[in-house]
């Protein structure tokens, strides 16, 4: 038995969770980074200031009341697992997690944020079978638009290869400036969501690849116009997402070609949007995170700091 704590601080959330393996339960708490209105991100060092105000209360509401033992930490300390990958955001969850750590005299682990998302879509998908087989899995928010060849490893329990990304916007930034241009407030997920719900018409998009690689930033020009053109919100909210949706599924149609019918997960913030999810899960034998563990999250840091202390 272990009890697991795990600690996240990426761009736009604070978040902490307990993972414990006697009854497979994760408890979660999460809160977004406030984005002043109209403002389509938020610069590091604001990031770092409001991570340090608001990780104390949430560990607080989180073990404050429960007579837990802490067996172990981890916490996420970069992007991608890969050397050079860096965001300061991520500094106070780790500084965090090592004194939680030292204070307890527990083990301290590190992972990534995009392995975090990764291992949480795993465990809420109910798909943990596939850590110990090779699949592909999409991470697509407001930084990052990657697929990524994942396969078993004993010390990073799953080791992740970019074999697919987007060449210049992020799918989460298509959506979010397209958004804001509209007047929604940061982040606008789901707002462009309920938008697009209230659109009946047809919608023909085409997605622009090179090779397994897309391209997104030539739309969001197009979609600007559209809205300068008709102030249609409905219209425009329903042809991002259909694009959105159609470059995703373009680059799996091509990756499955490339490394076989591999199984497919879905994770990340975009991947918690109705539309986009329903449609790619009629096209692919695919799991998705649970709209809770798509967002950015503490449960899979939580959850692979378990693995990492008992392998």
């Amino acid at each position: 038995m272990a009890n697991v704590l795990g600690i996240d601080t990426s761009n736009y959330t604070t978040s902490c969770a307990l993972y414990m393996s006697d009854t497979g339960e994760v408890i979660s708490l999460k809160k977004l980074l406030p984005v002043k209105e109209g403002e389509r991100g938020i610069r590091q060092s604001d990031g770092v200031f409001h991570h340090v105000n608001q990780i104390s209360p949430l560990m607080t509401e989180l073990l404050g009341d429960k007579n837990i033992n802490i067996h172990a930490v981890c916490a996420s300390t970069a992007p991608r697992p890969v050397e050079g990958s860096y965001m300061p955001v991520f500094t106070v969850g780790s500084c965090v997690a090592q004194t939680v750590s030292a204070a307890l005299n527990v083990p301290f682990f590190e992972t990534s944020h995009q392995q975090g998302h990764i291992m949480a879509a795993l465990f809420s998908a109910g798909r943990m079978d596939l850590i110990s087989k090779p699949f592909i899995a999409f991470h697509v928010s407001g930084g990052t638009t990657e697929a990524i060849l994942v396969t078993p490893s004993e010390k990073d329990i799953i080791k992740c290869e970019i074999i697919a990304e987007t060449l210049d916007l992020n799918a989460g930034q298509l959506i979010d400036r397209i958004g804001v241009l509209m007047g929604l407030s940061f982040p606008c997920g789901k707002a462009l969501e309920e938008l697009a719900l209230k659109y009946t018409g047809k919608i023909k998009v085409k997605p622009v690849l090179k090779e397994q690689n897309c391209h997104l930033s030539g739309f969001e020009n197009k979609l600007s116009r559209m809205y300068e053109e008709s102030s249609d919100k409905p219209m425009v909210s329903a042809y991002t997402l259909a694009y959105v949706e159609a470059t995703i599924s373009a680059m799996t149609e091509r990756l499955l070609q490339k490394y076989g019918k591999l199984p497919v997960v879905f994770a990340g913030g975009v991947m918690s949007n109705s539309i986009i999810r329903d449609k790619l899960s009629k096209k692919f034998d695919s799991s998705f995170a649970k709209p809770e563990f798509s967002c950015d999250n503490a449960a899979g840091v939580a959850i692979l700091g378990y693995f990492k202390s008992v392998g």
